[in-house]
């Protein structure tokens, strides 16, 4: 018994090791230039297209939320009368 696990455990460990593995490129550097560039923009919209929209939805949703929470206050505050 102990003999076979030896045996899966080098047969697992093989496979392992000599898995190709993938080839990611580096891109820190890249984003590194893009970010600390002194362009006038603010750092929250340099990534681009997607940046800019993330933060634009950001925004309505804290807008539409803050006017939720005022209306259930002022809604809170002034029950409603029962004739």
């Amino acid at each position: 018994m102990y003999r076979h696990l030896l045996a899966l455990r080098h047969v697992t460990r093989r496979t392992i090791s000599s898995s190709a593995r993938r080839q990611v490129e580096n891109k820190v550097p890249e984003k590194q230039r893009l970010f600390q560039e002194d362009n006038g923009m603010p750092v929250h919209l340099k990534g681009g297209v997607s940046d800019a929209l993330l933060y634009r939805l950001t925004m309505v949703l804290t807008v539409l939320g803050s006017g939720y929470v005022v209306y259930e206050l002022v809604n809170a505050a002034m029950p409603k009368k029962n004739d």
